[in-house]
């Protein structure tokens, strides 16, 4: 076996070569360094974040996602390529990392060796089959990207460079083992131990031991300076997210999920609300463009680029980054056109799948803020119209204040200026206060809990919007108006306990008014009703019904709550049909992020994509639990023409009818 170490080790790591190849190595990191150096600059044009608290929190975010490429599998096929080439070529990497510590350190230095024995043996096989198996999921990642072509994926010529020098890197290793072991090992039983390089050293057994050994010590540096120029070309390719994105998944945002900044709108230092320039986001915002990887999986999820908006959430990302780092003074509402960022409708499906932390939503709703609080800009008359008519009535409908509460005559229930002593109050929101079709689920509602012995009580003519559409839509001085009146008002009546039927009031009452002082228990009434169910006070007969169900984004995504409905469903005799795309995955109705104001003119309808997507299941039901999804829905099933095929209705609805 001291042919074996000689050529093994000492070609690469003997005293003549040991020097030039860690100045090399040293060269190539310094560059790396540098330039990353010179990018940092750039991220500190944004302003500054906190995302360096729980940092052992962060780290195991970091080390999970990184590791265990939790975020890439998440898409079967592409996504496990991905992972299946990392953790090869990370095992060739720690197995590099054994080699030089044995050869150049323990070795040299002591004569201790511990790549021997059975563990040398086991050493062998994984490195020779992690070998195979990167070669082969490169070569199926390179034909996806270049033979089957997923519309949408976009491909740059460094993808050809830093792709071929992996293949160079791989092969030119297993040439390497070949010259080796077809001079030491051919006809042993420890070739078996790295069956590749067996195959590459049948193929070269035919050459002269002279020739072998030349072949191994050029082939040696060859591949030596394929991964120098590899390191060093990294920052300047989109394969710079192997070390951005993983510093991304550090610098993620903990949460609460989906919750805005609020701004200090009496902040008198402050000149422009909103992003117009680079500078008015954040460093962690400028991050994220260098994080991307450009897999184009937010704009695959993206409801509005799915329905020919102009809105890719991905190019958006990339077009700040343009901006950041080649043109800092170019106004940022430009770069990203207007009607892009006004598509949005904050579902966060982008981000939801989203590798690389990359926090698209907030960027949008930070431009919005600018259009609307400097510019007085909205994306239509009808949305300018909404927000005058929250500010009289404080409702978007444009319905008088004072009739608020007059849904609720003859149904027992009090306000809480007539009876504040209560179990809960329901915060009713505007759809349900004065839309007729989401009375009724207001009413179901009440009558549910009413079964159970529940005293509930409402806000009446005093509640106001709770404001969500508003701040979505960037109008932040009129939400924290709103918010600001809610709050005093609930507090002022000392409630315990609220529930909404609305996922937007529900995530905006449970997260945003946490900034304004907040601080009462706030419950989605799927979640309550389930709760009452679990403890015996809500009884119910179980008739079966054929249904399909749509995971509303406010209350999926944003709040993880995807269990309560369907248990509720099933609990009434409701027998669920899955559509195709569902929980973290379930495609948006269109009416989030302020859009249940405005006009949806660009594209085809949202709605009407998600409409036929229930259709196709069979079910003659599509359950939701939104007041905007039930909207948005009975308004899809006209526009798809299906009427007599498919009925919308609330879950509230089917529980009452089975009390």
């Amino acid at each position: 076996m001291e042919l074996t170490r000689e050529i093994y080790w000492n070609v690469g790591h003997g005293s003549t070569t040991l020097v030039p190849m860690y100045i090399l190595t040293l060269t190539a990191v310094v560059v790396l360094l540098r330039v990353f150096v010179v990018r940092i600059k750039i991220y500190k044009q944004g302003k500054p974040v906190e995302r360096f608290d729980q940092r052992s929190v962060r780290i195991i975010a970091m080390l999970k996602a990184v590791l265990l490429q939790s975020k890439v599998i998440r898409v079967k096929g592409p996504g496990l390529a991905h992972g299946l080439f990392f953790w090869s070529f990370f095992l060739l990497f720690l197995g590099t990392c054994l080699i030089v510590v044995q050869a150049d350190f323990t070795d040299l230095f002591f004569g201790i060796k511990f790549l021997k024995g059975n563990f040398y043996l086991l050493f062998s096989v994984v490195l020779d089959l992690a070998g195979l198996v990167a070669i082969a999921m490169l070569g199926g990642l390179l034909a996806r990207r270049y033979i089957v072509r997923p519309e949408g994926l976009e491909s740059k010529p460094d993808d050809v460079i830093m792709h071929g020098l992996l293949f160079a890197i791989l092969i030119s290793g297993f040439v390497i083992e070949g010259a080796r072991m077809a001079v030491t090992e051919m006809g042993t039983s420890l070739a078996f131990w790295s069956p590749v390089g067996l195959v590459f050293a049948k193929v070269l057994a035919g050459y002269g031991e002279e020739t072998l050994r030349s072949l191994h010590s050029t082939t040696w540096w060859f591949h030596l300076l394929l991964v120098m120029a590899f390191i060093v070309a990294i920052p300047f390719t989109k394969f710079k997210h192997i070390f951005t994105t993983s510093f991304n998944s550090l610098f993620a945002d903990l949460g609460p999920t989906g919750k805005l900044v609020s701004l200090d709108l009496e902040d008198e230092e402050v000149e422009s609300f909103g992003a117009s320039k680079i500078t008015d986001l954040t460093w962690k915002d400028i991050f994220d463009t260098d994080a991307c990887t450009q897999c184009k999986r937010c704009q695959d999820r993206c409801p509005a680029h799915n329905t020919d908006k102009p809105l890719s959430p991905m190019k958006l990302i990339n077009q700040l980054g343009e901006v950041a780092f080649n043109n800092p003074e170019e106004s940022l509402l430009e770069a990203c056109e207007k009607d892009a960022i006004w598509s949005c409708t904050t579902c966060r499906a982008c981000q939801d799948i989203c590798p690389a932390a990359i926090e698209h939503v907030n960027k949008i709703v930070d431009m919005r803020r600018n259009l609307v609080l400097m510019e007085g800009e909205f994306p239509g008359e009808e949305v300018m119209s909404a927000m005058e008519n929250t500010e009289v009535n404080g409702n978007p409908l444009g319905i008088g204040y004072a009739s608020r509460g007059e849904w609720a005559e003859g149904l027992g229930v009090k306000t809480l200026a007539e009876d504040p002593e209560v179990d809960i109050l329901y915060f009713v929101g505007c759809y349900a206060s004065f839309d007729q079709r989401n009375i009724k689920i207001a009413t179901a509602f009440i009558k549910l809990c009413q079964a159970a012995g529940i005293k509930v009580g409402i806000l009446g003519k005093e509640e106001k919007c709770c404001g969500e559409p508003m701040r979505k839509m960037g109008n932040e001085y009129l939400y924290q108006t709103l918010a600001a009146e809610n709050i005093e008002l609930i507090k002022g009546y000392g409630v315990k306990q609220i529930v909404t039927s609305c996922p937007h009031c529900f995530n905006t009452l449970d997260k945003d008014y946490r900034d304004l002082d907040f601080d009462i228990p706030v419950l989605n009434y799927t979640v309550y009703l389930q709760q009452l169910l679990q403890n015996g006070q809500l009884k119910l007969k179980s008739e079966e019904l054929s249904c399909t169900y749509h995971d509303s984004c406010y209350l999926g995504r944003h709040n993880n709550i995807y269990d309560a409905p369907r248990q509720l469903i099933e609990a009434a005799g409701g027998k669920i049909v899955e559509m195709d795309k569902i929980r973290s995955e379930a495609f948006c109705c269109s009416a989030g992020g302020g859009r249940i104001m405005a006009e949806e003119s660009i594209g085809s309808r949202i709605n009407i994509k998600r409409v036929e997507m229930a259709v196709e299941t069979g079910a003659p039901t599509l359950l939701s639990n939104c007041p905007f999804c039930l909207t948005m829905f009975e308004d899809g099933v006209k526009g798809a023409d299906v009427e007599g095929k498919l009925i919308a209705r609330d879950i509230s609805e089917i529980l009452l009818e089975r009390l």
